[in-house]
């Protein structure tokens, strides 16, 4: 399968963590966790769409003004998924800046923020520039089982609650499904390839009828004019695969109950992004901290049956030491789980 999420580790594994996730074919991108933020261009950051953050430690979320300051100015509604209290401290991150001057801009900047917390239902709230980024209460949206957030075309964003000694969530964002093109049938129809593909998966992602008309074009300049098919007698040129998963842990402690959310979260994830902040030998001071360990990490990366690991949030203790670390986690995922060796670059799969 071609991958079509492709995730960065924005800080290498020492830094701050987060990772940017592009789709291909879509604008949009999404950043879990907004910490340091200087890894990316202004150009990235206007693509932003969605921001999910695990928890509000510095390292997880001083970046937001790096993320707001070329917004302003800008039409953009920006989804955004925290835990419990998360509306509030966007609020007040917001009101350290003077918007007297607001009224003048033309542009509305909109935040929708959604707060996982336990019990039957979700929080919602959103703050607009043009409504001086004051809160204002939306309908909360049921509690998923699945913990599915938000819908984003054929993205679905999960999240699962964990305890780093505050709420911290964790998260998993997946295609439905993955659309293939049979470049063989369209040659063999006589049928280009080119931008009216993407009509066709979508509607077959969407389950349009076998009537629905699939205007066939090879360029976006024959749009206009093209001549449509009826989706039945196209069908069969795509074929229709389990969608690909990318799962991020980070900042929980080793305790049981952390262990079995975390894993059933990450199950069959095509990578698992985890945080690895301590060596094995140091499992009395992750406890302490409420972090993992690298043998922790690999074990949970075992029992959710994941295809690779890109662990991260490694301590500055063990500064020269990635090797070690990388080779402990690789112990305890043991074999079949693919695992970054020191000499290749972060999250470049």
């Amino acid at each position: 399968m071609r991958p079509t999420l492709h995730p960065r580790l924005l800080n290498g594994r020492s830094g701050d963590p987060g990772i940017l996730v592009e789709a291909m074919h879509r604008t949009g991108l999404v950043l879990i966790d907004c910490g340091d933020l200087s890894a990316l261009s202004p150009r990235h950051l206007l693509r932003v769409e969605i921001v999910a953050v695990s928890h509000a430690h510095m390292d997880h979320w001083a970046g937001f003004d790096t993320l707001l300051r070329p917004l302003i100015g800008r039409e953009k509604r920006l989804t955004l998924v925290g835990p419990a209290g998360f509306a509030q401290r966007v609020f007040h991150r917001l009101q350290g800046y003077t918007w007297n001057l607001a009224h003048r801009i033309p542009a509305d900047l909109v935040f929708e923020v959604t707060e996982i917390v336990e019990g039957p239902a979700w929080p919602r709230t959103r703050l607009r520039l043009h409504g001086g980024f004051q809160p204002e209460p939306l309908a909360p949206i049921p509690a998923a089982p699945d913990g599915t957030v938000l819908r984003s075309g054929p993205l679905r964003l999960r999240a699962a609650l964990l305890d780093h000694g505050t709420p911290c969530l964790g998260f998993v964002l997946e295609e439905e499904a993955h659309l293939n093109v049979w470049r063989n049938r369209l040659d063999e129809r006589g049928l280009p390839a080119g931008p009216w593909l993407a009509g066709l998966k979508a509607a077959v992602m969407e389950g349009r009828p076998d009537d629905h008309p699939i205007p066939v074009f090879a360029r976006p300049s024959e749009a206009m004019d093209a001549t449509s098919l009826p989706l039945g007698t196209l069908r069969d040129l795509v074929s229709i695969t389990p969608g690909q998963r990318l799962a991020y842990l980070t900042d929980l402690a080793d305790r049981p109950s952390n262990r079995a959310a975390a894993i059933a979260l990450a199950r069959g994830a095509d990578t698992l992004f985890i945080e690895a902040t301590f060596a094995a030998e140091d499992a009395a001071i992750a406890l302490d901290r409420c972090h993992l360990t690298t043998r922790a990490a690999g074990e949970i990366a075992r029992a959710a049956g994941v295809r690779r690991v890109e662990p991260f949030h490694f301590s500055p203790r063990y500064a020269g030491m990635e090797g070690q670390l990388l080779a402990e986690l690789a112990a305890a995922a043991g074999p079949g789980i693919i695992v970054p060796s020191a000499d290749r670059p972060a999250a470049q799969p």
